[in-house]
């Protein structure tokens, strides 16, 4: 029993990483982009932006999910996610990614707000470019502070990926709960507790290093 529950769990947890990666590769791009909008010199285009990063921010991640899987269906009177685990997943991984890069993105501007301006000035003085102030000047500052709120939306997404299976996409709980349904034994259920405390402690670890490889840039 130990190692079909074992088997079942890993499986689950595979998919658990899987959708962690994904989210994490979408989402930091999104959010520099989503930001670049939020600090447009536009304003129609900056009032647009804040306006969906305050909506995502401030509505549940599980609502969020069964909109963007459902909603389709419902206003458009045709589901193109289709019943597919591989069209759940899809919709599952963009609803993430689009909650995540928001979050993210205000941790971008706080970041890049938080540098002094004289910085950029002084650049502009040497001659440099807008691309190379900010890639030799700003960039690195940014980085360092952003490490620690960025670390704990990281953590957080570990245990928000259980909110997948609201719309049926197999992950680790839903492999623990399935041994409740079947077999009627809970201990699978509180095992996959274990998973998600090794891999937020390896994370921890892995973050916690990058932030002293970072004390040498002191800000």
């Amino acid at each position: 029993m130990f190692q079909s529950v074992l088997a079942s769990l890993n499986e689950g947890f595979l998919r658990t990483l899987e959708i962690f990666g994904l989210t994490l590769l979408g989402a930091f791009p999104l959010g520099l982009v989503i930001v670049f909008g939020s600090t447009s010199q536009l304003r129609p285009l900056r009032y647009v932006v804040k306006f969906i990063v305050w909506v995502v921010r401030g509505t549940p991640l599980m609502l969020q999910l069964l909109i963007i899987y459902y909603g389709p269906g419902l206003i458009l009177g045709n589901n193109w996610w289709g019943s597919s685990s591989s069209g759940r997943f899809t919709a599952a991984i963009i609803a993430f990614v689009i909650n995540y890069a928001c979050y993210f993105s205000e941790i971008y501007r706080g970041g890049i707000e938080g540098v002094p301006k004289g910085q950029s000035e002084a650049g502009q003085v040497l001659g440099m470019t807008k691309r190379q102030i900010f890639s030799r000047v700003i960039l690195l500052q940014v980085i360092k502070r952003i490490v620690p709120p960025m670390g704990n939306e990281i953590i957080t997404l570990v245990k928000d990926t259980s909110l997948a299976r609201v719309i049926a996409v197999y992950e680790i709980i839903w492999s623990g709960q399935t041994f409740i349904k079947s077999t009627g034994i809970i201990w699978p259920l509180f095992f996959t507790g274990v998973y998600y405390l090794l891999f937020s402690g390896i994370l921890t670890i892995l973050l916690g290093r990058l932030e002293k490889k970072l004390n040498f840039f002191r800000v």
